[in-house]
């Protein structure tokens, strides 16, 4: 599906670790073109900086290594381990990493016209006036089936029940850490991953940007 040059989207996507928001975000940035941001990938590389470095001075460091680095160098990486499965929820409660990172995001959706981010306070702390919000939701069973299947492409050993335990803390701390929690803003559409299949999730969710689109510009524009 191709946009014109000079139509403006913002999609946000929201919601807990394997809630496959990454999933439907990506899914859909590649049916409309848009330009595909994971803040909890950003998250993870910064964990990664950490570990691999270990700065004295960790804001200033992370503050001069975002200023400069292209988002495609980050995807490059391999970012699931268990050492910064264990280091990210942690810097995530901190006020000034967050900011550093809460930059970033910013700029790059002021960079283009059409933007996906996908994260866990995205709908309120980086798009407020996204055009369409998404909150993903997937009970922790099938969580973390997805996560560990993930997780073992890089770690053999890794066991399910240990995924699971992790991904748990995981979401807790992201829902009752002070700054910018985890959580559903009132307009933001709730996709049930546990009940959608991926072709349902991207027909529910192109729905609802096609009315977006047509209410703002009178059209739908047809995949071509």
């Amino acid at each position: 599906m191709k946009l014109k040059k000079n139509i403006k989207l913002s999609i946000s996507c929201d919601g807990g670790g394997a809630s496959g928001k990454t999933t439907g975000a990506k899914l859909i940035s590649k049916k409309y073109k848009l330009n595909f941001l994971s803040s909890g990938l950003l998250y993870r590389y910064a964990s990664y900086l950490l570990i691999k470095y270990t700065p004295k001075r960790k804001i200033s460091f992370l503050k001069k290594k975002f200023s400069k680095i292209h988002y495609n160098d980050i995807e490059s990486v391999n970012l699931q381990t268990e050492s910064i499965n264990s280091l990210v929820s942690i810097i995530a409660k901190q006020k000034k990493i967050r900011a550093i990172l809460k930059k970033y995001q910013i700029d790059f959706a002021k960079k283009y016209n059409k933007v996906c981010i996908e994260g866990r306070d995205i709908s309120y702390a980086i798009l407020p006036d996204a055009d369409v919000k998404f909150f993903f939701v997937c009970n922790l069973e099938m969580a973390a089936k997805r996560r560990w299947k993930e997780m073992k492409k890089f770690q053999k050993e890794i066991t399910l029940t240990k995924v699971k335990k992790s991904l748990k803390i995981r979401n807790f701390n992201d829902k009752n850490r002070k700054h910018n929690p985890l959580k559903k803003v009132a307009d933001a559409v709730l996709i049930r991953t546990d009940i959608l299949s991926k072709k349902e999730m991207t027909a529910k969710m192109s729905k609802e940007i096609n009315k977006k689109l047509l209410l703002r510009y009178g059209r739908i524009y047809k995949a071509r």
